[in-house]
Order: structure tokens, then sequence, then C-alpha cells
């Protein structure tokens, strides 16, 4: 099942139960896809295509949050926080911390990295190998601890 066919049946879930937060949440994440849709051509959005656009919103509404933090506006925060949930169960599983050193750690054997001078190499092998299933904070953090 697709994401965006996942995307609305929780909208109709949403809509029933009278849950705003996700039905809000559910929306922005449909209009997205649509602007997707409708702007490359008629192309039919790939999974992958799918989930870079979750991403993207979770990535936005966590940087909104923490920006209204910082001003101590937990009033608009709070509603950032909640979509984001609602938006992160269309990803895939986020690896633990221990599973990306080890996956990095064979990133980083297979290019033969040494040094700090080497990470360009290293992330963008790790982005495309990790997309998805782990944050780039967290892949370049990774990165970067083991490489210095």
């Amino acid at each position: 099942m697709s994401v965006q066919s996942q995307v609305m049946e929780q909208m109709k879930v949403a809509m029933k139960a009278k849950d705003t937060v996700a039905l809000e949440s559910l929306r922005a994440l449909k209009s997205a896809f649509l602007l997707a849709n409708t702007s490359g051509g008629n192309v039919e959005l790939t999974e992958d295509d799918e989930i870079k656009i979750v991403q993207k919103l979770v990535k936005q509404r966590k940087d909104s949050a923490a920006i209204f933090e910082e001003q101590n506006r937990m009033d608009l925060a709070e509603p950032e926080i909640a979509q984001a949930k609602v938006l992160e169960q269309f990803l895939p599983a986020q690896m633990g911390e221990e599973e990306l050193k080890s996956a990095i750690g064979a990133i980083i054997a297979q290019t033969g990295a040494s040094s700090m001078k080497d990470m360009g190499k290293v992330m963008g092998m790790a982005s495309k190998q990790l997309a998805g299933k782990a944050d780039g904070k967290a892949i370049s953090m990774v990165v970067k601890e083991l490489l210095s």
C-alpha cells in the first residue's frame, strides 16, 4: 500500500474521530503529494519520492517547533510537535545509534576513508544507502565521530 493511499485512509479515520491535529497534518501531506504530482508532469511518485516528501514535512515541523521553543512560544510549538508525530507514522522505522554506527563503519571500510578529508565521500554514500532510515544530522554526527 503506497504512502498516498495510507494518508487517504488515515484522513478518513481522523475525520470520523474529529481529530483536528491529525487532519490538518494529513491534509498538508496530501497537498504536498498533489503538488509534487502536478509539478513533475504526469509522472507517478515512487515510494522513495513519497518518503522524501514526508521527511521534508516532518523536518519543517520540527524546525518550526525548535524556533518557537527558543522564543518561549510553547502555544505554537506544541501543535507543530504533534503534527510531526502524526507525519512520522508514514516514515520507515528509524535506525538506532548502534545500528547506524555499524552501517556507517561498513561504509567507511568500503570507501577506505581514514580522515575528515574523506567525509564528503562517506556522507554521499551514507546518505544514499540510509535515506529514510536515519536523519541527516545523525548520519553526519556519526561520520564525524568515526572519522576523527
